[in-house]
């Protein structure tokens, strides 16, 4: 499945589009995100800049900040949690249906943002992006491979078996009894096993359909 990495430019007009520009040594690093109704969201986000103080006085004053909750504080870095009404971010990833991969920082009116989706959704973000005014250039986009075994060792080794006695085969050479007295194992147990690796092998294959 595709991975990208993103530089969004927030609008200047925006308050977090401001706010990071006015203090552009200061780096927002939002640790989680979710919008709790239609027009407004909540964050968990940790300042680190120079005077946090004077950071968070400011974006105590603009209108679109409801609420600001100092969490844990250290010298140069303090851990907020915040209300907005205006969590501008959020819309593009929710309305194209991509899940924000957490965390990402903010510095200097830019964010970064990495992202795994089929090719689609991607297509779909850049059009929302386009459509609230957010600028963004794309850094890369190549496919991901995940770190995860798509099957355990289990799994795997009872879908080479099933294969090399022809479990899979039409006709079928051999059968789920059979080859659960091959491998010594319960037949349940054999068809519960082949079950969810099938799951896993068939969604798998729909994914990388989806990514073409």
């Amino acid at each position: 499945m595709p991975r990208a990495k993103l530089t969004l430019t927030v609008p200047e007009e925006v308050w977090l589009g401001e706010l990071a520009r006015l203090y552009p040594d200061a780096t927002f690093r939002v640790l989680a995100a979710l919008s709790d109704d239609v027009d407004a969201g909540v964050g968990l986000a940790e300042v680190v800049a120079e005077d946090t103080s004077a950071v968070l006085s400011k974006m105590a004053g603009y209108e679109d900040v409801t609420d600001i909750d100092r969490l844990q504080e250290e010298d140069g870095k303090v851990l907020i949690r915040f209300r907005t009404t205006m969590p501008l971010l959020l819309f593009p990833a929710r309305d194209s249906g991509i899940p924000l991969e957490m965390p990402f920082e903010i510095s200097d009116g830019e964010a970064v943002w990495e992202v795994t989706a089929p090719q689609d959704r991607l297509s779909a973000l850049g059009e929302q992006l386009d459509q609230f005014d957010i600028g963004y250039t794309v850094d890369y986009i190549h496919q991901h491979v995940t770190e995860e075994p798509l099957l355990t060792d289990r799994q795997r080794r009872l879908v080479v078996k099933a294969v090399e006695a022809g479990y899979y085969d039409t006709p079928r050479e051999s059968s789920l009894t059979e080859l659960a007295v091959e491998v010594d194992i319960a037949k349940s147990t054999a068809s519960e096993t082949l079950h969810r690796a099938e799951e896993q092998i068939v969604k798998e294959y729909v994914t990388q359909l989806e990514s073409e």
